[in-house]
């Protein structure tokens, strides 16, 4: 196996396209084509985990945090991350990172936050819009069921819980084939009118060419008509944070308590409140951003980390402020990627870093 064939696939469950601006996720260093010995999955690339890497004969890294977040002029290793660089590329260890693609996607980093916290009725806190689109097309009658189930097997038509979603209405499609066509049906040079269906279904962006492909290798036609429309809606499996509901509410300080004993923790930084805790938004990383979204959802407590000190005074006893710190936010994503990894390639050899990369240390 490449390393392409295990970053495709990684790529179709957090999409690059899904990536905040400013980040750098994706293949860093490395050749695409290079055949991947093992798999060492860490929270970030650092040259401890570059020699775990190569202690344990993989050479490829697939880290939450990029290494490389703006561009570099020099790569000399007057810095961490110009040294990790160099140490990869002369050990041909390649560096992959998943960052804010897959804290975007429904079952990514906050979706395993979740599951460590016990909570239930999980959604995405801020969803994001203009990432659907909309494909019409005409079918003869009795050829849609083919095009439609390629085209949902190519990942249209999902709303939510449902999949397979479309519309349907029938009428009459015209042409004129000139002497170069090769009409499906009809006569060249004269007007045909067929009996055909309007289908439409919705997709999300990044897999406009799959269904366009899909749709053209199952549609009868020489010349496939169709129309792509842009859509303003709200994505709901793709956006920031997520919010669920704890099977039982929780006083404050027996839900600073289920915190700790499930994430983990060493301390926790917070902001008191005077109601029980049931609803609880949740963000990994830095997620002060969102905590007017929590506020606006009737969250009881918003879980993240990187909250600045007057920031805390914005949450004004509406809701409680548990800041867990970065590290420990995210640090479960390593078991989330090899689970995914695993679930594709049950017999890969991929192993979990044990090098602690947090680099906030805690005096008591």
């Amino acid at each position: 196996m490449k390393i392409s064939d295990l970053t495709k696939y990684l790529e179709t469950l957090a999409p690059l396209s899904l990536q905040e601006n400013y980040d750098n996720a994706g293949l860093l260093v490395g050749d695409a084509n290079t055949e991947v010995n093992a798999v060492l999955v860490s929270l970030d690339s650092t040259e401890d985990v570059v020699d775990e890497a190569i202690s344990l004969g993989c050479n490829l890294i697939v880290a939450h945090h990029p290494i490389i977040f703006s561009g570099l002029k020099k790569i000399n290793g007057k810095n961490y991350v110009e040294r990790t660089v160099i140490k990869a590329i002369k050990n041909d260890v390649a560096l992959y990172a998943m960052h804010t693609n897959l804290d975007n996607v429904a079952e990514g980093v906050n979706k395993k936050i979740a599951e460590q916290i016990g909570l239930k009725n999980v959604r995405i806190l801020s969803s994001k819009n203009s990432l659907l689109k909309k494909l019409v097309t005409f079918v003869p009658i009795q050829h849609l069921e083919k095009v439609q189930q390629a085209v949902f097997d190519a990942g249209a038509g999902q709303i939510g819980n449902y999949s397979a979603c479309g519309f349907i209405v029938e009428g009459n499609g015209t042409f004129n084939a000139n002497e170069n066509a090769n009409p499906f049906v009809g006569q060249k040079g004269a007007l045909h009118s067929e009996k055909e269906t309007r289908f439409e279904t919705i997709f999300p962006v990044w897999l406009q060419e799959k269904i366009i492909a899909a749709l053209k290798s199952s549609h009868p036609y020489e010349e496939v008509a169709f129309d792509i429309y842009p859509l303003e809606n709200n994505f709901n499996q793709v956006g920031s944070g997520m919010i669920g509901e704890l099977e039982t509410a929780m006083n404050p300080m027996e839900f600073l308590s289920h915190l700790k004993k499930n994430l983990e923790l060493e301390m926790i930084r917070y902001t008191p409140i005077d109601k029980a805790v049931k609803t609880v938004a949740i963000c990994g990383g830095a997620g002060s951003f969102l905590l007017k979204n929590a506020i606006a959802a009737n969250a009881d407590a918003f879980v993240t980390a990187d909250f600045k000190y007057h920031e805390f005074f914005d949450a004004e006893n509406k809701l409680m402020i548990a800041d867990v710190g970065h590290f420990e936010s995210e640090k479960f994503t390593k078991e989330l990627i090899a689970d995914l990894i695993i679930k594709k390639i049950p017999t890969f050899a991929v192993h979990l870093s044990k090098v602690n990369t947090n680099p906030i240390k805690y005096f008591y």
